[in-house]
This record gives C-alpha cells, sequence and structure tokens, in this order.
C-alpha cells in the first residue's frame, strides 16, 4: 500500500478553505521541522485543484545566509517550479517582496519556509519590506487571488516577526496553524496500513518518533516501518545511507550552534531532574557556562521549546519542585541512547553498537512510556471513550518525602480520583505494589479533602499477561496495558 496522508483533519480543512475563497491571505503555519507543514500545503492545494481551483505554487526554503543567498534561493525556486520568464527574476530583498505581491495578484500561493530566519540581524530589512506589500494587498484584498504562507519552527522568532507589537508585520496575518504532533489515532492509522499496531512496536516507534509523520514515512522507505527493532535502528542510523543518521545533527545542533548541548544532554539521559541537578552537572562539565545554566533554560523552554518544566498536581507556578524534561521524543531517544552509538561507527562492529543503542532505547521507553499514557487517557477523554472523562489534564505528583506518583488524574464532576503506576516491565510492576500503596497513602495524607472522592488505583505496562491482571486485580488494582487503551480509538 503506498504513503498517504495521515491525520492533520481539521487543519488541511481549515487550509483548504482559505484557498478556495480566492481572496488575499497571509497565514502563518508553524511546528517542528519534519512535523508536516510542507505536506500539508501539498495536500491542501490537492484538494483545491480537486474542486477545479486552479492556483501555481512557488516555494522557498529560505536559507539561514544574507542577502545575496536569499535572493539565489527565491531564483532557484522560481525556476524549480517554472514560473514564466516573464515574471522578473529578483536582484535584492526588495525585490522579493514585490514579487510576493506580483505573484498573488497573479492567484500564486507563496510558501517561505524557515521565516524565522527573518529575524536575523543581516535580513533584518525584509519585514519592512514585506510589510509595504501585504499593506496594499490587504487594502484590495477581494480582487487579490493569492496568499502568502510562511511557514516557521522557531516559535519565539516567529512571535518577533508576527506578534510584537514593534514588528513591522504585526497584526498582518489573516490566521494561524500551529501543527503539533499527530496524535495517536493517526499514528495507529499508519501501523494498520503499513505494519501491525502491537504494543511493544507502538511503544518503541513512539519512544523514537512521537508524532512526527516524517520519520514514519522514512521507516516505510527504508521498508522497516514492520522490521525489528535492530533492523530498523540499523537502516535508519547506522549504515551510510542512514536518513535519520544526521537527522539531529542538521536540526537542533545547528540551530543551536553548540551553545546548550551540555544542558540537553543531562535532561535528556536524567529525565526529570531538577535546577539543581542541573546546575551541578553543568559546574562538573564547563565553569564557563555555570551562571548561564537558568538563562538556556529559559532559552531552551520559550525560543525553541525543546525542554519543559512539569509541576506536580496542585503546585504553584513558581515552586522549586519543578521537573525538566525534553519535549520531543526524538531529540530525547537520540541523545539518551544513539548519539554515542552512532557517533563509534568508524571504531566498532555495527552489530554491537545496534545492540548497545537497543539496550538504551528500552532505558529510554521508560520515561516515554508514562508520556504515552498521559497522551492515551487525554485523547480518550477527549474523544469520550472509556469510563474516564478528565476534568483536567494528568500529571504525575511528587514531593520531599519522596512520594512519588507517575499519574493523576482527576474526574471533578464525579468526584473520582485515579492514581496509576506506570512501570516499562510487567515484572517491575508487580513488585511495585507496595510502594505503590504507600505513595497514595502519603498523597491522601497530605490532601485529605480526597479522601471523600472515590479512589482508584491503575497499574499500567506495555503488556499484562493474565496471571499478572489477577495479581494486581487482587490487590486491588486496575490493570491496564497499551491493548486496553488504544481500544475503540
Amino acid at each position: 500500500m503506498e504513503w498517504g496522508f495521515y491525520g492533520r483533519r481539521l487543519e488541511l480543512q481549515q487550509l483548504a478553505a482559505i484557498l478556495e475563497r480566492r481572496r488575499w491571505f497571509f497565514v502563518k503555519v508553524t511546528g517542528r521541522r519534519r512535523i508536516g507543514k510542507t505536506s500539508l500545503i501539498q495536500q491542501a492545494l490537492l484538494a483545491a485543484r480537486s474542486k477545479g481551483i486552479q492556483q501555481g505554487i512557488l516555494y522557498v526554503q529560505i536559507p539561514d545566509s544574507g542577502p545575496a543567498g536569499v535572493v539565489s534561493a527565491v531564483v532557484d525556486a522560481m525556476d524549480t517550479f517554472h514560473l514564466p520568464d516573464s515574471i522578473a527574476r529578483p536582484a535584492s530583498l526588495d525585490d522579493v517582496a514585490k514579487l510576493v505581491s506580483t505573484l498573488a495578484r497573479l492567484g500564486y500561493v507563496i510558501a517561505l519556509d524557515e521565516f524565522q530566519y527573518f529575524n536575523r540581524e543581516h535580513l533584518k530589512d525584509f519585514p519592512s519590506l514585506l510589510q509595504r506589500e501585504v499593506d496594499l494587498l490587504s487594502a484590495g484584498a477581494a480582487r487579490v487571488p493569492g496568499g502568502l504562507l510562511v511557514l516557521g519552527s522557531v516559535h519565539t522568532d516567529i512571535q518577533a516577526l508576527l506578534e510584537h507589537q514593534s514588528a513591522p508585520l504585526f497584526s498582518r496575518t489573516t490566521g494561524e496553524i500551529d501543527l503539533t504532533h499527530l496524535d495517536l489515532s493517526s499514528v495507529l492509522e499508519i501501523l494498520n496500513e503499513h505494519a501491525t499496531p502491537d504494543p511493544q512496536r507502538l511503544l518503541f516507534l513512539w519512544s523514537l518518533f512521537e508524532g512526527v509523520p516524517k520519520f514514519y514515512r522514512d521507516c516505510y522507505e527504508q521498508g522497516v516501518l514492520s522490521a525489528g527493532r535492530g533492523e530498523l535502528l540499523r537502516k535508519l542510523f547506522f549504515e551510510s545511507s542512514s536518513p535519520l543518521r544526521t537527522e539531529a545533527d542538521n536540526w537542533f545542533l545547528k540551530e543551536l550552534r553548540g551553545r546548550y548541548d551540555v544542558v540537553l544532554k543531562h535532561v535528556a539521559r536524567n529525565e526529570g531532574c531538577n535546577h539543581g541537578e542541573i546546575t551541578d552537572y553543568v559546574r562538573r562539565m564547563s565553569r564557563d557556562t555555570e551562571e548561564q545554566v537558568a538563562g538556556y533554560l529559559k532559552i531552551l523552554i520559550e525560543r525553541y521549546r525543546l525542554i519543559e518544566r512539569k509541576l506536580p498536581v496542585f503546585a504553584k507556578p513558581k515552586t522549586p519542585r519543578g521537573r525538566y524534561y525534553l519535549t520531543d521524543n526524538f531529540l530525547a531517544a537520540w541523545l539518551a541512547a544513539l548519539a554515542n552509538p552512532v557517533s563509534a561507527i568508524a571504531f566498532s562492529p555495527t552489530d554491537q553498537l545496534v545492540v548497545e543503542a537497543d539496550q538504551r532505547m528500552r532505558d529510554v521507553e521508560g520515561h516515554a512510556f508514562e508520556k504515552l499514557v498521559e497522551r492515551l487517557y487525554e485523547e480518550r477523554s477527549k474523544k469520550r471513550i472509556g469510563d474516564f472523562p478528565l476534568s483536567r489534564r494528568i500529571d504525575g505528583y511528587w514531593d520531599s518525602s519522596d512520594t512519588e506518583i507517575d499519574l493523576v488524574a482527576m474526574d471533578e464532576t464525579s468526584k473520582r480520583i485515579r492514581f496509576g503506576t506506570c512501570k516499562r516491565s510487567e515484572d517491575k510492576l508487580l513488585k511495585d505494589v507496595t510502594n505503590f500503596e504507600g505513595h497514595v497513602s502519603r498523597f491522601l495524607e497530605t490532601y485529605p479533602g480526597y479522601k471523600k472522592w472515590k479512589i482508584q488505583k491503575a497499574a499500567l505496562s506495555p503488556e499484562l499477561t493474565p496471571e499478572a491482571r489477577r495479581h494486581l486485580q487482587g490487590a486491588g488494582l486496575i490493570p491496564q496495558d497499551l491493548a486496553d487503551l488504544l481500544l475503540g480509538l
């Protein structure tokens, strides 16, 4: 079966409706690299053409270079998309802005990818030049059948260009689409069509790729979406033609220019670490960056959205008990499990390195499983599947007295609270029952108001045998594995 277009139904409807109006638009499309921004545009254009709406397209990936590099990229794109010679090729950034106006009036869709680079100092004139053209186009919007799409992957840079009140393009956009990871229903659709959605395969692939469609397509094109773990890792990361061997370097290391490596690596390899632990590690690694840890974390959280600071339920925003996690599964898997083995390809047998990477991935899957459970609970609640509708975001709980609960879910309507313990292996889950009961008891002593609620306790693992289910039920716990949570999605 050929590869298709998965998920994004609402976003596709939104963009297709914009194109079908045949009226000037200026739309911002954001999301991490490889998340499917370009594919969404392609699919929306196909949908418009199926309704008889023919629109030309000029797609330009803006380089991180000076004005001459941008102009050259635009000229190359015009040739690639076979724009007629009667449309003048630009020779300056001013010409590029005028080209946007010319093409929009001719009914073209202009897509400028990596638009955040126009926030660089050497390209700072372009937003003002574009503003002039955008204002003219907006004034005659009904007579302009084309429009502009700006695509970006660095959140705060896009905000600075389009949403800051002092920015030339402030308040000029007519719409915005923010692409997040594919939901699990869409990932399951991919696996159902091209592999098998068994729990262990889902956990392995989701721990690597989460909901980034391009990575699943890479697996499909390499013929390993249904292969074993070792073969998939070898094909995607360890061979000379592996498509993801340099993905991390090309993505975040290039963008970050090596400034935040120490912090990112420590958080990836110690998911849930606190600020003090990060500071201590950085102090040991590099005295030069010690004083910048707080600033680095702020940039990685707010600008790049690569780290998130999570708080236990009920905590105030400024609580010192925050824990830090990487937001992106691929980056976490790369830094914690794959980067070191891949870097040693020239010096060690590949088979040995693949085994090492696979073992490290199993460790990564422990935290990824907790994250997967949270996501499944949220998606099931949103779709009204199952017996536990959520009234607030699921999160874990911890405190200074070593109370540690992986999952705390609340249904305030029916006054139910569900505590969950998540373990990568069934054996560890069974051994954790007594400890888990103690954690729940301490939580209820801290928040006695919840003793009046209906209290449920769940024990979760990727797969559970009938014997394990009986044991957990006998201990008063609700056994749940991925097959249970995937039911109905």
